[in-house]
């Protein structure tokens, strides 16, 4: 009989890389302006709360994936740690975060590319962004993969030209003590539920770190690799976001004046590296986007297909490949029909959108630790009490926490989608009368 195992051929540093792919270190850039304004000129400290919150669920990741070596992450972790139905809403409302993941690289591209040409409208380059990523991913080039290394590359290239110019600003006209300054962290008057405010969305930026957790089944020790890649994914993209939304604050302090806050941090490169730096960001985020969009959709896409084969959605619709490109056309283009509300959502809605999805699964991997190895396991004495209860809880509780202080709309919009989830459950269960069928989210 054929062997169909899929080989373990990964090491830690391919998992740290692929997971810093994935995470785009660029995204930093993304949101700081709007996240700038809503925290009063404290982004560092919101990340800073982002990234302990993302610790304490790292930790859970990494206690799943030793306990689970398969693909499937929070979804598989949830559904055999608490039971099949909750596995079922978990993958439903991390479905939330594949169809969103697109329209975001969109708004992203079109609102910094209009600040470079404001002379196109918007909708001008989401459209065209959109149309050239749904014909490519149709016709079933890979693109994206082959480029992803470059992409990357480029992202940290210029983020360490970005820290050099920015770091050389402030001493040429501030002084060396301007560099380790307080003020990003902590400002008199500025309450904790501002920063809170900023760190529910810019945990949109750590999105990827349990991305590694996906390929269980290929990876060398994977009980020992996967908990190590997790931590080292989270800590090292913390570390880069706070550092460069610390020096953005310190060369550019008056958040107030942005034009644009979607396009900020193209105002900030142009103010500290002139023409050539903000060219040189255009490029960055234009292939940066391209790829991951392309990623993102083709990803999301396969998802979809494999729902539909295993009979979670509708067969003949996104069980169908196209008879001559063989690819997901008719799922290819779903999501290029949700992709459109990039053209009246905004960039900070559609990340809370994402971060709605995400919470609510890093809560469920969360307390999937308690209930595998403190409950099932008895794994209480010591060390375990802190590992299987404790920090568990504790990331359980600052993830709905900052779940809940997203805004209101994209609340409203994550408990409906979460309600028609529900329904559907009772619909494919016969009201609860048999197993929910298994959702194959691996294949993305």
């Amino acid at each position: 009989m054929e062997d169909t195992r899929l080989e373990r051929t990964l090491t830690l540093a391919h998992l740290v890389l692929f997971g810093i792919s994935f995470m785009a270190l660029g995204t930093v850039f993304s949101t700081y302006g709007i996240v700038a304004q809503m925290t009063q000129g404290m982004v560092p400290s919101a990340y800073i709360l982002a990234l302990i919150a993302m610790l304490f669920t790292a930790l859970s990741y990494g206690r799943m994936a030793s306990a689970y070596p398969i693909s499937g992450s929070a979804y598989t972790y949830a559904q055999k740690a608490i039971s099949p139905s909750v596995g079922f809403m978990v993958g439903w409302s991390i479905l939330v975060d594949y169809l969103f993941l697109p329209m975001v690289n969109y708004l992203v591209f079109a609102n910094f590319i209009h600040a470079a040409i404001p002379s196109v409208p918007v909708y001008v380059w989401i459209l065209l962004m959109l149309v050239l990523v749904t014909v490519v991913n149709v016709r079933g080039i890979k693109l994206a993969a082959n480029v992803s290394l470059v992409v990357n590359l480029c992202a940290i290239l210029f983020i360490v030209v970005f820290s050099f110019l920015s770091i050389r600003h402030i001493l040429t006209n501030q002084s060396v003590f301007e560099l380790f300054s307080i003020s990003p962290f902590f400002q008199h008057g500025i309450g904790i539920s501002t920063v809170v405010a900023g760190a529910s969305i810019l945990c949109f930026s750590f999105l990827g770190f349990d991305s590694v957790t996906t390929f269980a089944e290929e990876v060398k020790k994977p009980e020992q690799t996967l908990p190590r890649a997790v931590l080292l994914v989270t800590i090292i993209g913390g570390i880069v976001f706070i550092a460069v939304s610390y020096l953005a604050q310190m060369v550019y302090p008056d958040y107030a004046s942005f034009a644009d806050p979607d396009s900020a941090a193209f105002e900030i490169i142009q103010y500290i590296g002139g023409n050539a730096l903000a060219s040189f960001f255009i490029v960055m985020i234009a292939t940066g986007t391209f790829g991951s969009a392309m990623v993102s959709h083709a990803s999301v896409g396969r998802l979809l297909y494999s729902m539909g084969r295993d009979g979670v959605l509708p067969k003949k619709w996104f069980g169908y490949i196209h008879p001559t490109f063989k690819t997901p056309a008719r799922n290819l283009l779903f999501v290029s029909l949700i992709s459109l509300s990039a053209l009246f959502l905004s960039l900070g809605t559609a990340a809370s959108l994402i971060n709605f999805g995400a919470f609510l699964a890093f809560s469920c991997v969360n307390i999937s630790v308690i209930i595998h190895f403190y409950i099932r396991r008895k794994e209480r004495s010591g060390v375990g009490a802190f590992r299987n209860l404790l920090f568990p809880i504790i990331g359980t509780a600052m993830d709905l926490y900052l779940l809940l202080n997203l805004d209101s709309y994209s609340l409203v919009l994550g408990v409906t989608w979460l309600i028609i989830g529900f329904v559907y459950l009772l619909v494919l269960t016969k009201g609860f009368k048999q197993q929910p069928p298994q959702m194959g989210m691996d294949a993305a």
